[in-house]
């Protein structure tokens, strides 16, 4: 069962997904508290996200297959108040458990105001309601994983922890490279930045640690030069030169040759430049952590339906 569950970790660590396929039931259900314990043993937030939402993934290739039925049970379980619909979808989800599942969803019809609602249920498919409850297992597997392992493992068991944190990390570099598209998401901003880049559009005035921040960020989520320089040139006091020779520098094209980050979000805040935090920012403590993060959250609304079965 061991052997099972670091392969759970394995497989999220290096596919982002686990392999649904197991002839061994037993095996498959005693393995996964394992898995459970060992991912919050590396006490890595990243090995965490990662585990959860492949075990996510996991439970909407099995739930999509499964009768309405089934699927109720699993439903009741989250405390849903769910029931099979007499239309054409499939049921009727109160209101509540579809906002609570969808807040980092970013398709149109995942919007209340795109959805049919009746006496204060969401009329929604045998998928949707699948890709809602793999929702809910990755929130309530990331719960789990918060908590501490108040036991001292065996030396063979964290011996296989340090195994699948040197794995992890040999991975690291090229799972960010993933995370990252070639070309800007603006919807996966976090609002300090959405705002300073609205403002900086609108030729308003913005503070030091507001530019620095807003230039750092756009270069680091992979704007060029010429496209940040492009969103300064608004301003009424805009001076090429010195926006230039100051976007270059932060890039890490002048000077020490280092390209800078922008600062933490305790930092923006204690600066004045956090206009209000969302559920996502409650959970992170950087603007690109806070990007990244809302990257795989988008990714995976539009990923799971056509996650490849292994």
């Amino acid at each position: 069962m061991v052997t099972r569950a670091e392969k759970r970790i394995e497989e999220a660590i290096l596919y982002a997904l686990v392999n649904e396929q197991q002839r061994n039931d037993e095996i498959e259900i005693l393995s996964f508290p394992i898995a459970v314990m060992l991912v919050s043993a590396t006490n890595d937030p990243s090995i965490k996200r990662r585990y959860a939402l492949a075990e996510a993934k996991r439970a909407y290739n099995l739930l999509k297959q499964e009768n309405k039925d089934k699927i109720s049970q699993v439903a009741s379980t989250f405390n849903w108040r769910i029931k099979s619909a007499k239309t054409a979808a499939d049921f009727a989800v109160h209101f509540a458990d579809f906002l609570r599942n969808t807040t980092g969803f970013h398709e149109a019809k995942w919007k209340l105001v795109n959805r049919t609602m009746l006496n204060g249920e969401i009329l929604v498919t045998r998928d949707e309601t699948a890709r809602l409850l793999a929702e809910e297992v990755r929130g309530h597997i990331e719960k789990k994983l918060e908590t501490k392992i108040g036991l001292e493992l065996p030396q063979s068991v964290t011996d296989g922890v340090e195994r699948l944190k040197q794995l992890f990390a040999s991975r690291r570099g090229k799972m960010r490279l993933e995370e990252m598209p070639k070309e800007i998401v603006l919807d996966a901003f976090p609002p300090c930045i959405r705002e300073l880049r609205n403002s900086a559009l609108a030729g308003k005035h913005i503070s030091h640690v507001g530019r620095f921040a807003l230039t750092s960020f756009l270069i680091n989520s992979g704007m060029t030069v010429e496209n940040v320089i492009d969103v300064f040139r608004p301003s009424s006091d805009f001076n090429e030169r010195m926006t230039r020779y100051q976007v270059e520098h932060i890039a890490g094209g002048r000077g020490s040759r280092t390209k800078y980050i922008p600062p933490r979000c305790d930092t923006l805040r204690t600066h004045g430049v956090c206009p209000g935090m969302d559920e996502i920012c409650r959970r992170i403590r950087h603007p690109l952590a806070y990007y990244r993060r809302k990257l795989r959250i988008m990714k995976t609304a539009t990923e799971t339906t056509a996650a490849p079965r292994a």
